[in-house]
């Protein structure tokens, strides 16, 4: 019988998470080069469903999501894990110990104090007991850590995002803890209790309930970017997008009318997907989906604007796809990787076609961060529903799908792509 990876082992792995500074969170992962094209082969598979989330603490892999079942990296072992695993980075090996039950979907998983996790999504229990939405889980074992009891009124948490001393949380749920916050609240990551000084108010949605779909901390914790389905914040218009200022809660100067045009159909409320910072905080990259229109407005691309204090700010480039929603971003510093089920990229004339100068990338490019146009990285991937989930660690970037095919391998809905 193959050896598991147990709670020993674990806590070896995590000597250098427990009780050290916070690990570098994903807005922090500069690379020099783009990554190589060949995965690597010891990542383990997940074998339904689809990866929404995956971050790295130490030497530990957490990934998130809607699934059952997931195999280790050679196929021999497949195991029953529900929504939530983890396995050692390096190795693939994954770790039993660390086994929550968890009800629902987990749509975000950042890193929290003191060796654990805070995630965040569709649930309604975690280990038989009631956590709507909201849990914080021990590495070492995958408990549920009783001080956290705060959970979601009503709603769905769609992101997380966290610089160690603060959590934030975007979602569809009108307040936490008993405490009224709609969309958007900032929390202690050690008890869960709602910061009374941050109460950014978002509202008058375009379209369906109001959301905060997407959340983007600056590496420096200063500014925070939301997108989602409102069009006001502070009573101040901001279409689909604003920049808050994390001292006050409030919004910045920063401001832009390109998401004003509509670009997608009824039962889209918004096509803003995924944001990161630069790790420099320079400026932040943007991912939109859309509906079947592809003009006019900024939907299916991928987006560059600075970090400054400009309103009515213009794009400093975009590249569309030409057709098809993209879903995820994560920038490097030597890249821009966008992921969803698109076919093409530099496809500004494109319309479910490819257009003059347009290049084939299926399901996952790498874009210039200061052109704006693709880069001749082009591992393809079968599209399926799309890529959700990219995580960059120092070594290397993961990408987490709906699909099994990467770079032209097997790769069951999570791969890991080293530094070349």
């Amino acid at each position: 019988m193959k050896p598991k990876f147990t709670a020993l082992a674990l806590g070896m792995a995590l000597l250098a998470a427990i009780g050290a500074p916070t690990p570098a969170l994903a807005g922090d992962t500069a690379h020099r080069s783009v990554v190589s094209e060949r995965p690597v082969r010891w990542t383990p598979h997940v074998l339904d469903g689809a990866v929404k989330d995956i971050v790295r603490v130490g030497n530990v892999v957490i990934v998130a999501g809607g699934f059952g079942r997931v195999a280790e990296a050679d196929r021999d072992y497949t195991h029953e894990l529900h929504n939530i695993f983890a396995f050692e980075h390096g190795t693939g090996r994954i770790i039993h110990d660390f086994t929550p039950r968890v009800n629902g979907t987990v749509n975000s998983v950042v890193p929290g104090p003191d060796g654990t996790v805070v995630i965040g999504g569709e649930f309604r229990a975690v280990n038989g007991t009631a956590a709507r939405g909201l849990a914080r889980l021990r590495l070492f074992d995958g408990s549920r850590v009783a001080a956290f009891t705060t959970t979601v009124d009503g709603g769905v948490v769609h992101r997380l995002a966290t610089d160690g001393s603060r959590l934030y949380v975007g979602g569809s749920f009108r307040g936490i803890g008993g405490t009224a916050r709609p969309a958007i609240a900032r929390l202690n990551p050690v008890t869960g209790a709602v910061d009374p000084g941050f109460s950014p108010v978002v509202s008058e949605q375009r379209r369906g309930g109001l959301r905060v779909q997407e959340l983007a901390l600056s590496p420096d914790g200063r500014r925070l970017v939301i997108n989602g389905t409102f069009t006001k914040v502070n009573g101040q218009s901001r279409y689909q997008i604003a920049m808050l200022d994390t001292a006050t809660g409030r919004p910045t100067r920063w401001s832009t009318k390109a998401f004003e045009p509509e670009c997608d159909y009824s039962a889209m409320h918004t096509y803003m997907r995924q944001m990161d910072f630069a790790p420099d905080g320079s400026y932040f990259a943007l991912v939109t989906a859309g509906g079947p229109q592809t003009k006019p407005g900024l939907c299916k691309a991928v987006v560059r604007f600075e970090n400054n204090d400009t309103a009515n700010s213009t794009p400093t480039w975009s590249n569309k796809t030409g057709g098809d929603s993209l879903y995820s971003v994560e920038v490097t510093g030597a890249a821009v990787y966008a992921g969803g089920h698109q076919r093409w990229m530099d496809n500004e004339q494109g319309a479910l076609n490819p257009g003059p100068g347009s290049v084939a990338r299926e399901g996952i490019a790498a874009v210039d961060p200061r052109t704006g146009r693709a880069l001749a990285w082009n591992p393809g991937r079968t599209r399926g529903h799309g890529v959700e989930a990219m995580h960059a660690t120092p070594d290397g970037l993961y990408v987490g799908s709906d699909t099994e095919r990467l770079a032209g391998e097997y790769h069951a809905r999570l791969g890991m792509f080293p530094i070349g």
